[in-house]
């Protein structure tokens, strides 16, 4: 249930626009559905679900229809690391092979946890032999991570690590606190927050709820789509890029960051520890993106799908998943928002259309 928008200061006539043009980019083909949610000063203000779920049945997408969020994924899991950070069990300067002996192989003994949250770890390519059918095998992906080479120096080169990073992270996870990532989640976070929605991995009796994925007419990677359109990855703990959820859910999470680390009552991080962890940690051209990148301890800063081109403020924080989707807050104007949809589409299509939205949300804040 949403508030009215005066409560929590945003224009209705802004608010209408964000409507126009959702509904425009399903309207006119740029993605089959789409499900976006806005909250400011912790109050929702938007919740919006249309489209096509399944264009070959025809089943639309419903107020509980979930998505596959790919790196959005990404915010959530770095959050585990900021909730026992704060709690003093580790440090952010700690070598990986301080809590977890058996990843000091093949160079990898320098290798911080600030390595992996900012992706100057220097491993940024997935092994090949962990193919999609292997994503079930925890245990495959914790040797793969041990084994893995470098291909950089850890901390000279940013070079996003797009499945790695979960992997490390989640693993990190379990030594630390004992706990395996998917439960953490559920138990320190999407329980307590009360985020509705959002897995990682869910339960087979979850996957009639879950939006199927199009390659849009300039998809330059069908076989990511058909890869995470498949229900044994949708069960898969994927701590880098299986997510599922609904937009409000990841709304929620970051409606919670935005009011530094509390919402509803609840409180998941201490608001200093919001602001440390979102402050900027590295700059400059990623070599596995091809693009300038600013980053914080696991999140994007300014991110060119948060706002319109010239507009970025590097006080926004958040992640996007690949070809379809974002999730970004803003502390001081006390945005959050998130906006998925299940049109993959080439980086050329894909940040116009989500920086548009982002930038019309903004515009709608009083």
């Amino acid at each position: 249930m949403v508030v009215a928008a005066e409560i929590a200061q945003m224009d209705p006539r802004g608010l209408r626009r964000v409507e126009e043009l959702f509904d425009q980019q399903i309207e006119t083909g740029v993605h089959p559905g789409a499900a976006l949610a806005v909250y400011r000063h912790g109050m929702p203000v938007l919740d919006l679900y249309s489209g096509l779920a399944n264009q070959e049945s025809g089943k639309p997408v419903a107020e509980d229809t979930m998505f596959v969020l790919y790196s959005s994924t990404k915010a959530v899991t770095s959050a585990c690391l900021h909730i026992l950070w704060e709690r003093g069990k580790f440090d952010w300067d700690d070598t990986v092979a301080a809590h977890w002996p058996e990843f000091a192989q093949k160079g990898k003994e320098e290798v911080t946890i600030k390595h992996v949250m900012t992706h100057e770890s220097g491993f940024p390519d997935t092994p090949s032999h962990m193919t999609w059918d292997r994503w079930h095998d925890w245990e495959a992906a914790v040797e793969a991570m041990e084994q893995i080479p470098l291909d950089y120096k850890p901390g000279r080169v940013i070079a996003y690590h797009p499945r790695n990073f979960g992997w490390v992270v989640g693993e990190l996870v379990r030594r630390i606190d004992g706990r395996p990532i998917d439960r953490f989640v559920r138990e320190e976070i999407a329980g307590p927050q009360t985020l509705e929605e959002f897995h990682l991995g869910i339960d087979p009796s979850m996957e009639d709820r879950v939006a199927k994925l199009y390659p849009m007419e300039d998809c330059d990677r069908t076989s990511q789509v058909t890869i995470y359109n498949r229900p044994e990855v949708h069960t898969a703990v994927l701590p880098a890029g299986g997510g599922i959820a609904t937009a409000r859910g990841l709304a929620r999470f970051y409606a919670m960051m935005a009011g530094g680390g509390t919402l509803d009552g609840v409180t998941m991080l201490k608001p200093e520890t919001v602001a440390a962890v979102t402050k900027q940690q590295s700059e400059g051209l990623d070599h596995s993106l091809d693009r300038q990148v600013k980053r914080s301890l696991g999140l994007s800063l300014g991110d060119p799908r948060t706002a319109a081109p010239g507009n970025e403020n590097i006080r926004t924080f958040g992640h996007a998943g690949s070809g379809t989707s974002v999730g970004w807050a803003n502390p001081d104007s006390g945005l959050a928002f998130a906006y998925i949809t299940n049109g993959f589409r080439a980086e050329a299509t894909n940040t116009p259309r989500l920086a548009e939205i982002s930038q019309a949300v903004l515009d709608a804040a009083l």
